[in-house]
């Protein structure tokens, strides 16, 4: 969040972006002093890499901000996605080739600043979305509150993983 938005908004709003901006935090900071490829490697049982996970919560929120725009259309139908499709879902996770921890930080970057400039000019967080079809969704609709809420948990989520996967990496921790 730049200076401007952080003075101009308060209440609630302020806690929801101060949070995610925290958790955005712990999972750049993860990534610290890494090279392409240490950022591109498994250091666990799991497929995850650390640029992999950047990428993953970058699309996450961007989809997220596209749905509390544009509502269900933005994300699409999951229930009809392809094995392409989810071959394509499959290299967020991952650091393709030519593909850089600036890159994949600087993509991040302007995702978060397009949220947090978003978020003042909201008109109400209650404003509900019908949730994409996909075999996860339990809930019919979600508010934008609730989508601020899981985009944070979502990076609060990875940034713990990714805390994890620096520490297989090289010893460093960023959260303990």
């Amino acid at each position: 969040m730049n200076v401007d938005n952080a003075r101009a908004v308060t209440g609630e709003r302020a806690d929801l972006l101060a949070e995610l901006a925290k958790a955005r935090h712990f999972l750049r900071f993860t990534t610290r002093d890494l090279t392409d490829e240490q950022a591109g490697r498994r250091t666990t049982a799991s497929e995850l890499c650390l640029g992999g996970l950047v990428k993953h919560v970058t699309s996450c929120e961007r989809g997220w901000v596209d749905f509390i725009l544009e509502g269900a259309s933005a994300m699409g139908d999951f229930t009809q996605m392809t094995e392409e499709d989810w071959k394509r879902r499959a290299d967020e996770f991952t650091m393709l080739p030519g593909e850089t921890l600036a890159g994949v930080l600087d993509a991040y970057a302007e995702v978060a600043h397009r949220t947090d400039e978003l978020v003042p000019t909201l008109p109400d967080l209650d404003l509900q979305h019908e949730l994409p079809k996909a075999p996860w969704n339990t809930d019919t609709h979600w508010s934008i509150r609730r989508v601020l809420l899981h985009i944070t948990a979502e990076t609060a989520q990875h940034a713990g993983h990714a805390d994890i996967i620096r520490e297989s990496l090289d010893g460093a921790k960023s959260m303990g």
